[in-house]
């Protein structure tokens, strides 16, 4: 029922599909979140964010604020005729799938990659779009039906019914290669992939598409001048660091690429937006102009997500890789499926939580009075990982079952959960021995 204390919002999935959601007037945007989470049936969507569209650019929510920040007088007079639009849009890229432990999210993620990757203007990687095609294809449509005896006509019209070449790869490459060639090729590649499950191929595609350059990172357009009329460069956000682009006619060039410890400080004043390398680089400090105030504050909010999210994730990524270098040289052994509510037991029971602080390493300040704030950059030492041989524990967990239940953890415990839920899994691993 309509109320003048109530709000309709449509949240848009990057499946193309929607949800409905009704919140109080005063609500923030955790509350939205909350019953996204619970009509998608997952218990944390880890690397994905709300987001509003503001000036052709999307901004993520500060899940902390009244949603009567974002849509302003409109919400306070409420609307019935244009409804109130939210996008659930990927908010840290990961190298790995693996790292997003719920399916259904990771299925989210992998429906706005498939999107991305047909927007990608990479002329330069060619190949690459026939491999995340036919990963595509794979994860989508499965293993390719051979028919043994038919002519090469009969087989161009039968891949032509099973996918359409504006569905899997971007349009400059259509128009270059042209479609026939790309319906001959495109099922040769997919062939190869026989005998892949589709959560793998989905799996695939992902690290694939992590190599697509100025793939993997959220964009934000910036002036170069106060008084510019458009805005010519562009900040890319991801979770290794940040890339800075010149927009050309031609598509964007690249001008630097500075990892997290090449970061001195990001700030910001009104529209003014800094960002300051590390001395060592010797390098100017850089000076761009954002769309706003609001928009400057919503870019170092996410520069600040973006950099925690990298330390807390960073460990897991690492035994991850060693676990897949060790699968490239044919290491292999048996996974058991993990009793998972026995692992969230003694997951509560180590309170993985309250050993959680702001492990980003960074100083926030945010000076009200002048509209000013500053993030400083100051990455802790890197941990190594232990010996490859350890990572089998990872191995067993990550392969045994997909998790859409009540364990999905956050990027906020994977800093603890990487050393912790070793301990945990270990401990599993030796009580299983004494049983058998």
């Amino acid at each position: 029922m309509k109320s003048k204390w109530t709000r309709h919002l449509c949240v848009l999935l990057p499946n193309k599909q929607h949800l409905d959601c009704t919140v109080r007037v005063g609500a923030r945007g955790q509350e939205v979140m909350n019953t996204v989470l619970h009509q998608l049936g997952v218990s944390d969507l880890q690397v994905f964010g709300l987001a509003v569209l503001r000036d052709n650019e999307y901004l993520f929510l500060n899940l902390e604020k009244k949603l009567s920040k974002y849509f302003g007088i409109r919400w306070n007079r409420g609307s019935l005729k244009v409804p109130f639009i939210l996008f659930l849009r990927i908010h840290f890229y990961v190298e790995s799938g693996l790292l997003i432990l719920s399916s259904k999210v990771q299925q989210l993620y992998f429906a706005e990659l498939r999107q991305e990757v047909l927007r990608s203007q990479s002329c330069q990687q060619e190949a690459l779009f026939f491999q995340l095609a036919a990963s595509a294809l794979q994860a989508e449509v499965g293993d390719l039906e051979q028919r043994d005896g038919a002519d090469n006509k009969t087989k161009e019209r039968k891949h032509e019914c099973y996918f359409l070449p504006e569905d899997y790869f971007p349009s400059w490459l259509i128009k270059h290669r042209g479609r026939d060639y790309l319906l001959q090729h495109g099922p040769e590649l997919h062939s190869e992939l026989r005998g892949l499950s589709r959560s793998r191929a989905m799996l695939q595609f992902i690290k694939e598409a992590w190599s697509l350059q100025g793939g993997a990172m959220t964009f934000y357009r910036l002036r170069q001048e106060k008084k510019a009329l458009k805005a010519s460069i562009l900040l890319g956000v991801a979770v290794t660091g940040i890339h800075i682009y010149q927009e050309e006619a031609e598509g964007k060039r690249s001008l630097l690429d500075f990892s997290w410890t090449d970061i001195d400080y990001f700030t910001y004043q009104g529209c003014r937006f800094e960002i300051a390398a590390v001395g060592s680089l010797d390098l100017p400090k850089l000076v761009y102009y954002t769309h706003s105030a609001f928009h400057s504050e919503h870019i170092l909010k996410h520069l600040k997500d973006s950099h925690r999210f990298h330390i807390n994730t960073r460990e897991a990524t690492g035994y991850i890789q060693q676990l897949e270098d060790m699968q490239a040289c044919n290491f292999h052994k048996e996974a058991y499926i993990c009793d998972m509510a026995g692992l969230r037991q003694r997951l509560n029971f180590y309170n993985l939580t309250s050993s959680m602080s702001d492990c980003s390493g960074a100083a926030w300040t945010n000076k009200e009075e002048v509209g000013e704030a500053e993030l400083w950059v100051d990455d802790p030492e890197e941990v190594l990982v232990d010996d490859p041989a350890d990572v089998s524990w990872l191995a067993e967990m990550l392969y045994g079952v997909s998790v859409d239940g009540p364990l999905v953890l956050s990027s906020s415990h994977w800093a603890a959960v990487t050393e912790e839920m070793k301990q945990v899994l270990q401990q599993r691993v030796n009580e299983r021995a004494a049983l058998d």
